[in-house]
């Protein structure tokens, strides 16, 4: 009987001692702090957000959460009930998101501000105060990740569609045509060259040509004033020499008119071929200058020419 007695006060002795430890332990860990109801309202998904997790104000701990249900009033709305220290400063411009504790996914809910010193947020215990439940990082990568894997998704389509069959034997013949078109125009030098070499013989010739009739026509000019003087001073002499002077003069102005004839029939082809080489020149040299200020116009050709006044197609610039 003894024994039994012992074991009833021990086992009752261990139960007070058990229930007066929590009630020491409640009591120590019991929070005195007031705290204020609000009310998250989304249509957003909560992952990992679970009733006693945390709330955050600007990454300081300021409360719990309460609650999560279904808003009865709208179909697919959730509520989150939070509760936040009284001296949090929730104003009519704080907004809260959702943020995750490292790679455990567990969630807390994380309040900020748009700005300092808006006006505090008025809420009791039988109208809970509304906060807004913005979108988190995770949740706007997601957004962005489907949008960029539809923008790829048509890019690539595209990409296929250009690399048809068809668009590449089309792109090869067009890189066939313009490697083609670049042989004919590095052939272009070679013809020229006999030409450009003869070129300067030309022009010699031409110069040649030039200085002999400039000769030819002073020598003319020297001989008439020579009969000039010659007729001048036999005209002092009288009868018969009289005659001579005339028949002199005569010679004389017919040797004017023959030079004058060489010199217009033979001038005008000297001077038509002069014009003709340094044409032939002057077009040279723009083409080389325009083949060496646009090397892609032996791909492309030369650029066109907009349409002046008067012709089709003109448009006068605006002011």
């Amino acid at each position: 009987m003894e024994n039994r007695s012992h074991a009833l006060i021990t086992g009752l002795f261990t139960i007070t001692l058990l229930v007066t430890a929590v009630l020491f332990g409640m009591w120590f860990s019991r929070d005195n702090m007031k705290r204020l109801p609000y009310l998250l309202a989304t249509n957003l998904s909560v992952p990992g957000l679970n009733p006693q997790a945390d709330v955050r104000y600007r990454g300081l701990a300021v409360g719990k959460v309460d609650a999560i249900d279904f808003n009865p009033e709208t179909a697919g709305q959730i509520r989150v009930h939070i509760s936040v220290n009284q001296d949090t400063p929730v104003t009519k411009t704080t907004f809260a998101t959702l943020g995750y504790q490292g790679v455990t996914g567990i969630a807390y809910v994380q309040l900020d501000d748009e700005s300092v010193g808006s006006e505090r947020l008025a809420t009791s215990d039988s109208n809970p105060a509304r906060i807004p439940l913005r979108p988190s990082l995770l949740d706007q990568l997601e957004k962005r990740g489907k949008l960029i894997l539809d923008q790829t998704e048509q890019a690539t389509a595209k990409i296929n569609a250009l690399l048809s069959p068809a668009n590449q034997k089309a792109i090869l013949a067009a890189f066939q045509d313009i490697s083609n078109t670049a042989k004919q125009f590095g052939a272009i030098p070679k013809q020229l060259a006999p030409t450009l070499s003869k070129l300067p013989e030309l022009a010699a010739q031409a110069q040649h040509s030039v200085e002999a009739f400039s000769t030819f026509s002073s020598d003319a000019s020297k001989l008439a004033k020579n009969w000039d003087r010659l007729g001048t001073s036999l005209q002092s002499a009288s009868g018969p020499i009289s005659k001579v002077v005339g028949t002199v003069n005569r010679v004389g102005l017919s040797v004017e008119a023959i030079a004058g004839g060489v010199e217009l029939e033979a001038l005008p082809h000297v001077i038509e071929l002069s014009d003709e080489t340094r044409s032939s020149m002057r077009a040279m040299k723009n083409t080389m200058n325009a083949i060496s200020e646009r090397p892609q116009s032996i791909l492309f050709g030369a650029p066109t020419v907009p349409p002046g006044p008067g012709e089709a197609g003109f448009a006068a610039p605006s002011k």
